[in-house]
């Protein structure tokens, strides 16, 4: 499976996400492939730490900032169960060569109306991918999100009725994405039972469950 995070907003957590939940995959045991779609190339500065401090490798993370992803990431799928591509921001060939490519696309949003707004520009991309792709499948996901908030409420409930909607789990505000950033690791090589880990966890799981019922638009 081809899952895409994209947001044309910066600073969502594309790339935390990206590569949480291909680390959770890799730890279940299957075939994981990010591709560092964005410029600026944060997940491949993550995996060079993370050779650097010596920890075993996981998962690949190759470079693909190109237009022509919509081309090489199903080449790459054929290897693969699957295929995790941390977007660009803000580069519009990029971005369609993604939804392109994608079975899935995750919209992380921030508990905040400007993330709402930023999202409209992201999501008449989508539109125009489905005119090619209706089969496109898209979820928002609310993350770096302090779950007892009023802000963080609204948000979701905002989002309960959208198209695309949104995912059930959430995931927080924790340091402990950026304690394990600094080390190139994972929040579970910290702690497996933090509530970072468990909310990556439940994310995983949610998308998978969305893979066994062949998701729809």
């Amino acid at each position: 499976m081809i899952i895409a995070l994209l947001n044309q907003k910066g600073g969502v957590g594309k790339t935390t996400l990206a590569l949480h939940l291909a680390g959770e995959w890799a730890r279940l045991g299957q075939r994981v492939t990010l591709i560092d779609a964005d410029p600026q190339g944060s997940a491949l500065d993550w995996s060079e730490q993370r050779a650097r401090e010596r920890h075993a490798r996981l998962f690949s993370v190759v470079g693909l900032a190109r237009d022509t992803l919509h081309r090489e990431a199903p080449e790459l799928a054929r290897s693969c169960d699957h295929v995790v591509i941390d977007g660009p921001p803000r580069v519009a060939g990029l971005m369609r060569s993604a939804l392109l490519a994608a079975e899935l696309v995750l919209i992380p949003v921030q508990p905040s109306p400007f993330d709402g707004w930023a999202s409209a520009e992201m999501l008449a991309l989508l539109a125009e991918a489905r005119i090619y792709r209706p089969e496109l499948a898209a979820r928002f996901v609310l993350n770096r999100c302090a779950t007892r908030t009023i802000l963080a409420r609204d948000t979701a409930e905002a989002l309960a009725d959208h198209d695309p909607p949104v995912l059930s789990a959430t995931i927080g505000q924790r340091v402990a994405f950026a304690d394990a950033a600094q080390s190139g690791r994972l929040v579970f090589e910290l702690d497996d039972e933090s509530p970072a880990t468990r909310e990556v966890h439940a994310l995983a799981a949610e998308i998978d469950a969305l893979r066994a019922r062949r998701i729809t638009p």
